[in-house]
């Protein structure tokens, strides 16, 4: 054999086995996000409620990072749909990293979810005021606590399982946001004791937590941009091919992720006496162990080298 042989990496037992992964998680994706927007919908018409009779400054700044954290979730549903779009002539690889560019407009949204609670906390130091119905206001906070960390949790759940770093991080932005909710809770706490400046002290430390959930949120994106991968999945993706008959080496093996879909592009070394058909079965029998035994990978490209 003189030179390298290319085997297509879409074979046929990818589409009827394995009932395309990829559109499964878009649509788990898109359950997720309708869920979690319904359920802080709710959450931010209770606290706006409680925020106009109260006249809590701090409730109204949750309420908006509630009312916030609700809408990143039209732009993540648009990219799950986007992403399920066939590819063209043009988007040769599919509309995958749709998701990729919402996770930066997630990870933008909560860095403005820091900058204004920070701002608040500051102004309220610099600016008290009493604050009415406190037993109502620690209730709303309470009430934001649990609506975000009940959607963090499905976010990130569901983000984790189907590979799309874009829902862990909105999954954490609501995180986020539940810390902030307890913020107003303590606050109105330090009220009812007559320390004025306690919300706003409270509100500082939620800004710093807020700030390490966006080094994680954009650490993740990042990688995610960059086009890396768990090494784990490298050494899984290697296990699975020298399993196979035939593989006497793995060279030059690369992974990325397309939204929340692998693909592989590797090169195996086979016996330089082989026929161009046993080559050829070689590297079908190889693509079929990386589709099979790696998790989220959807399609590989696998040539050969003798």
């Amino acid at each position: 054999m003189t030179g390298p042989a290319h085997v297509h990496g879409h074979h046929h037992h990818h589409h009827h086995e394995r009932l395309d992964p990829a559109l499964e998680g878009s649509a788990e994706g898109l359950r997720t996000l309708w869920f979690s927007f319904g359920v802080l919908a709710a959450t931010t018409a209770v606290q706006a409620v409680i925020a106009t009779v109260s006249g809590s400054v701090a409730l109204l700044g949750d309420t908006v990072h509630n009312a916030a954290d609700a809408l990143t979730a039209v732009p993540l549903a648009f990219a799950f749909v986007l992403g399920r779009r066939a590819a063209t002539r043009r988007y040769t690889y599919g509309f995958g990293r749709a998701e990729d560019l919402a996770g930066v407009f997630v990870v933008l949204v909560i860095a403005a979810s820091a900058v204004f609670a920070g701002y608040e906390a500051l102004r309220r130091l610099f600016e008290p005021q009493d604050v009415s119905h406190l037993a109502a206001v620690a209730a709303a906070g309470l009430v934001g606590f649990a609506g975000n960390e009940w959607v963090a949790q499905a976010r990130i759940r569901t983000g984790r399982r189907i590979g799309s770093a874009a829902l862990v991080a909105d999954g954490l932005h609501a995180r986020s946001d539940g810390f902030t909710s307890l913020a107003v809770l303590l606050g109105a706490g330090g009220a009812a004791l007559g320390w004025r400046w306690a919300d706003p002290l409270v509100g500082l430390a939620i800004t710093g937590a807020i700030a390490l959930v966006l080094r994680g949120a954009a650490r993740e994106v990042w990688h995610r941009l960059m086009d890396a991968v768990d090494p784990a999945l490298v050494d899984a993706a290697e296990h699975a091919l020298s399993q196979v008959e035939g593989v006497r080496a793995v060279s030059d093996l690369r992974m990325r992720w397309l939204g929340h879909a692998l693909r592989a592009e590797t090169s195996i070394v086979v016996d330089p006496a082989l026929t161009v058909a046993q080559a050829h079965a070689v590297a079908v029998a190889a693509e079929h162990a990386l589709v099979h035994r790696v998790r989220r990978l959807t399609a590989a490209t696998v040539q050969i080298q003798p």
